[in-house]
């Protein structure tokens, strides 16, 4: 693999990553760009002790170009993008509109119980492929892998950075969703503290080891390798399963069979065992209601400095679409009290997606 760094015109980082070392990668922005937006604010909610970061510059972000405006296209002499090679296999670059950066931002306290503090951190988009009309279950083994090793050095990079906690690396597919583009990309957020779900999927662990002297992951895995029921797919390295109280109509996670903290721990053959795996599951899923699943996929790895003894790293994959026709919204018991209620048994999730045929 080469990985070769550049900069766009307004400053920002960008890196391909490329499966021949001879690639050439020279091509200069000459994009005529504004100045970088500053950094967001982080406002502390007393209710809840959590951190909502406050990004009023993304208000003005691309949204739905036309695939002629794509903006994660190779660039052409008629349409310059964020990418100005003409071709490339994976390339990353720092958000144009970030949640969070290491931009200067000017704020004031806001008075009451919160507290404000900048929203110190990194946000980078990760193009999956140059084919605009492709998606991550078309792509190739090989091609997985070149984009895990794009996550591995983002996360190694990022965690390094100066107050970032957390590295989570995610894709938005399909309208349903939200996306704003269409383009098979997924992003990288570098925290400038621990998310409140790995908070609390970490305290659970705390208690189970404490109980019974196991990691709580790695027993949630061996349970359901042992049940069956609702695994959909498996390999030496990896098993995927529906959880026993999944929270969406199609849900699926993806473990490796071994202890990591992140993606920075598999080996070799673990990170070629992926790919092959995770595409079936991804085929599965469109051809479950024979449409394009629009869905999250979300790895969790451990944070920086805190409880990763206790992490195990793992890949949530999961979709609002709950019927060919029918999507599941967050009504008020989801959204208001983050009470969830599936209106689709787990174990029948499991066993569609296994009936999908995916060759």
């Amino acid at each position: 693999m080469k990985r070769t760094i550049t900069h766009l015109a307004d400053g920002r980082e960008l890196f391909y990553f490329d499966r021949q070392d001879d690639a050439d990668r020279s091509a200069v922005d000459k994009r005529d760009l504004p100045p970088r937006p500053p950094a967001s604010e982080l406002r502390y909610d007393p209710l809840t002790e959590e951190w909502i970061a406050v990004a009023g510059h993304r208000q003005g972000r691309t949204f739905l170009p036309p695939t002629s405006e794509c903006p994660l296209c190779p660039s052409t002499p008629g349409h310059l993008t964020e990418i100005p090679s003409s071709s490339y296999d994976v390339a990353v670059f720092e958000n144009r509109f970030p949640s969070f950066s290491a931009q200067p931002v000017e704020y004031e306290q806001v008075g009451g119980l919160s507290e404000v503090r900048p929203g110190t951190g990194r946000c980078e988009v990760v193009c999956f492929t140059s084919d605009h009309d492709s998606s991550f279950s078309a792509l190739s083994p090989e091609q997985v892998e070149l984009v895990m090793e794009a996550w591995i050095d983002r996360t190694a990079e990022l965690s390094a950075l100066p107050g970032v906690e957390q590295v989570f690396c995610f894709e938005n597919r399909g309208p349903e969703i939200g996306i704003t583009l269409a383009h098979p990309h997924g992003q990288i957020y570098a925290y400038p503290y621990v998310t409140p779900r790995t908070k609390l999927t970490l305290g659970a662990a705390e208690r189970h080891r404490e109980r019974t002297g196991g990691n709580l992951f790695a027993d949630v895995l061996a349970a359901e390798r042992e049940a069956g029921t609702r695994v959909v797919a498996s390999n030496e390295h990896w098993t995927a399963f529906v959880p026993a109280a999944a929270r969406w109509p199609v849900e699926v996670h993806l473990y490796p069979h071994r202890q990591v903290p992140d993606l920075l721990a598999l080996e070799s053959s673990e990170r070629a065992a992926f790919g092959p795996l995770y595409t079936e599951v991804l085929r599965r899923l469109d051809g479950l209601f024979g449409v394009p699943m629009p869905y999250i996929a979300a790895w969790h790895q451990a944070p920086v400095n805190v409880g990763r003894d206790l992490s195990y790293a793992h890949l949530e994959l999961f979709s609002i679409r709950r019927a060919p026709d029918k999507l599941k919204y967050l009504a008020g018991s989801e959204s208001a009290m983050g009470a969830f209620v599936n209106d689709v048994l787990p174990e029948n999730t499991a066993r569609l997606l296994r009936s999908v045929i995916t060759d």
